[in-house]
């Protein structure tokens, strides 16, 4: 007897309907912190560089304000690393459970392509740059800085150079940086965590054990929530672990799947009600206070010269296009997965290339792992924008090839004749959509049959519908 053939599966094939759309909102709004994320870079770099204007930049980056006696007299900068991060990773954290729960991540089979994607994508950048600094005599702390993707800087290269990725390539683009997130969170606690203070810990536990109590009762009001957060926050940042873990953890406590009757879950509500503020507000001022390095032809000729600034390129540039693909072409070989008719290899190593912009994430690690080296802080910032600028130009490039068949692609996941809401391509095999259909088309005949009357006869020859 023959052995049973063993089923391939499919993947970055089409999305279910729910998911699509609720992929497709959250990268519009992504989309647009993405392009204030950009112009708030491009601003940073001017006010930074122009030699009117550094020294307020210096003046109001280092300008310190906060309550002192709580530890919290932090500078503007630390505000926007320390604080505002944390709101970015407390969406990160939602959007974490979310695809635990009801994403992609939920099922094994389906979760280990990004999963295994993700983790080659981190490991293959920290092998580049390990190897860079070990040959060229470097200092090895920041290994993890070519291993985060900014999932809304990418996006923003999208929306800039007008490329229409289709839904599916979307999605796995931005659960590849839901995982990288996770384990970015993971390498920020384990990795870059001071000295601790044991009784701030144990007062952050107790309050996040406060808030998992109060979600599970179903304590209602953002005026029970807020304080006891910046609390959290507050006792995390003095606990000497960093103070965006405190905002992960909160994020991974909302609940994310619905009860019966409930239109959204709070998870989901509440991370519609937050993103813009973190997209639009938090990480954007992040950056405008992060990217502002002096850049000059010298600088720029060191990025290429010095192990730790070229590690970082070519770990945002080589590592993680090699490392995404790679991870993914080997899951697919080994789990019997195939490839999307509508989709090529290179569509995914154009992805992969465009994963390689690692802004936010990649600039806050940078300060971690050289803090106390101002110098060597803002080579590596220069080489992150560099990194991140080259997998930009790289991944347009690639994806422009393709743009005619994305947009082709996309139009048909759009396409809605009947006007119903609902693109025609998810009710194909619906009975009710085909009577629809016919209905449309007869009456577009009929349409065509009494305007070819009017003319004459003029048109009678192609009588059928258009």
């Amino acid at each position: 007897m023959a052995a049973p053939r063993t089923s391939t599966r499919k993947f970055l094939g089409r999305l279910s309907l729910p998911e699509r759309n609720f992929v497709a909102e959250a990268l519009r709004t992504e989309t647009v912190g993405g392009v204030l994320l950009l112009l708030a870079a491009v601003t940073a770099l001017i006010w930074a560089n122009v030699p009117a204007l550094h020294d307020s930049y210096e003046s109001v980056s280092h300008f310190h304000f906060g309550p002192a006696p709580l530890g919290l007299d932090l500078s503007v900068q630390h505000w926007a690393a320390d604080g505002l991060l944390a709101v970015f990773f407390f969406v990160a954290g939602i959007e974490l459970k979310r695809e635990l729960v009801a994403g992609d991540l939920k099922d094994p089979k389906a979760a280990a392509l990004p999963v295994a994607a993700a983790l080659c994508g981190m490991a293959v950048p920290a092998l580049v740059y390990t190897l860079t600094n070990l040959t060229g005599g470097g200092s090895l702390r920041g290994w993890a800085v070519p291993t985060a993707t900014d999932i809304a800087f990418a996006l923003a290269v999208l929306a800039v150079i007008g490329t229409s990725l289709p839904s599916a390539l979307r999605a796995f683009l931005l659960t590849l940086a839901v995982v990288d997130d996770l384990f970015a969170i993971l390498i920020i606690a384990v990795f870059f965590t001071a000295d601790l203070n044991f009784a701030a810990l144990a007062g952050a536990v107790i309050g996040l054990a406060v808030f998992w109590l109060l979600l599970r009762k179903g304590v209602r009001g953002w005026y029970v929530y807020v304080p006891l957060a910046l609390v959290i926050w507050g006792l995390m940042y003095n606990s000497g672990i960093h103070a965006t873990i405190a905002g992960v953890a909160m994020g991974l406590m909302l609940r994310c799947h619905r009860h019966q009757g409930e239109e959204h879950a709070p998870g989901e509500h509440i991370e519609h009600l937050v993103r813009p503020l973190s997209a639009g507000l938090a990480v954007p001022l992040f950056a405008l206070f992060s990217a502002g390095v002096v850049i000059s032809g010298g600088a720029l000729g060191d990025v290429f010269t010095r192990p730790e600034t070229l590690g970082v390129v070519l770990g945002l540039v080589v590592g993680k296009a090699i490392g995404i693909f790679g991870g993914t072409w080997l899951t697919a070989r080994f789990t019997r997965a195939s490839l999307s008719d509508d989709l090529a290899w290179p569509d995914v190593f154009a992805v992969a290339s465009l994963a390689g912009i690692g802004f936010t994430v990649s600039l806050l690690i940078g300060e971690l792992a050289f803090d106390g080296d101002p110098v060597l802080t803002d080579e590596v910032k220069a080489a992150v924008l560099t990194g991140s600028l080259l997998a930009a130009l790289i991944a347009t490039t690639l994806l422009k090839l393709r743009n005619a068949k994305y947009r082709a692609l996309c139009e048909d996941e759009e396409r809605d004749e009947d006007s119903d809401g609902i693109p025609d391509i998810y009710e194909q095999d619906n009975p009710a959509y085909h009577l629809r259909m016919a209905e449309i088309y007869e009456r577009k005949a009929a349409e065509h049959r009494r305007l070819a009357e009017v003319t004459g006869g003029a048109g009678a020859e192609n009588d059928g519908p258009a």
